[in-house]
């Protein structure tokens, strides 16, 4: 007869490898992988480790007390408008993902500096060519949401060459990179960026911030003669028919896009035609299943020590 569980998952990709994670690192503990089968009894559960939960799933635990999310990002869990808000919940974060993002940050400011695109567009023509080619230093960075993984992103964009500026809602310090905060500096923060690189968490504040009015204050004054937007953030975060039209006008240069407003990204989307536009599957972060794992065990511990738990949501701000 099967006990109660009091580690509950709901995975939502990567399922298999994840739950045998889990079940390993928390091994001794009852761990269901749950997909809403009828009569499991739930009533012991105190763990609650989700992405993009079944809506009214985590207040319909009674005897629930700490909330993961699977990833950075929780507003997949603040849409649910029964979400039980007296809840703590705790954000995944962790050295891989952090450099998992640094890796596809790089790639893709140096893939739109090196031309890589026009290279790869004139091997097929088997034509050789040299193109205009701009160092490093001739391409301002500007990162939207300059927290941990902002600053990590930071760091290995400024050990390239790239100057580097930083933007977020409160004030922030980095060394050798020029900050921004609040909507009073947003405008001097956007005529001072080439590359726009948005990781922005999903809030009402930062809903649709990527659109046409923003675009058209960044920069122009860089070999380019357009800036371009990198978003690896949260889709709700850009307006994609702005960035067609960004695209066809020339005012952004190019794009590269990580996430959407709607995943996965509809075959028929213009997105998937631009030259200029790179399109990843939101893989440019993956969490991978021990470190999960791994992270979740150890708060669990931190929690049942009497510890705090570690990087709790601010539920007013929304991250």
């Amino acid at each position: 007869m099967m006990t109660k569980p009091d580690v509950l998952l709901q995975i939502r990709w990567d399922a298999d490898n994840k739950v045998s994670a889990f079940a390993d690192r928390l091994a001794g503990r009852e761990v269901l992988n749950y997909e809403g089968e009828a009569g499991v009894d739930l009533s012991a559960v105190r763990y609650a480790v989700v992405w993009k939960p079944d809506p009214g799933l985590l207040a319909s635990l009674p005897s629930l007390e700490v909330i993961f999310s699977l990833g950075a990002g929780v507003d997949h869990l603040l849409s649910d408008p029964q979400l039980p808000t007296d809840k703590p919940i705790v954000r995944f974060v962790d050295p891989d993902l952090t450099g998992r993002m640094v890796e596809w940050i790089a790639l893709q400011v140096l893939l739109h500096l090196r031309q890589q695109r026009v290279y790869d567009a004139q091997q097929r023509k088997r034509l050789w060519q040299e193109n205009m080619q701009p160092a490093a230093k001739d391409l301002r960075v500007g990162i939207m949401g300059f927290g941990e993984l902002g600053q990590a992103c930071a760091k290995a964009l400024l050990a390239l060459g790239f100057p580097v500026n930083g933007w977020a809602r409160s004030p922030k310090q980095f060394e050798a990179v020029t900050t921004y905060a609040g909507d009073g500096e947003l405008d001097a923060f956007l005529n001072h960026t080439d590359v726009l690189v948005s990781l922005l968490p999903y809030t009402q504040d930062t809903h649709g911030i990527l659109n046409s009015a923003l675009f058209e204050k960044l920069s122009r004054d860089n070999p380019f003669g357009a800036p371009f937007l990198i978003n690896a953030g949260r889709g709700g975060s850009q307006v994609e028919s702005d960035i067609v039209a960004a695209l066809k006008d020339g005012t952004l240069a190019g794009v590269s896009l990580d996430v959407f407003e709607t995943e996965p990204l509809d075959p028929y989307s213009p997105l998937w035609g631009f030259d200029n536009a790179i399109i990843t599957p939101h893989i440019a972060a993956l969490s991978e299943p021990n470190a999960l794992a791994n992270y979740v065990g150890d708060q669990i511990e931190r929690y049942e020590a009497g510890r705090s738990l570690e990087n709790l949501v601010d539920m007013k701000r929304g991250y």
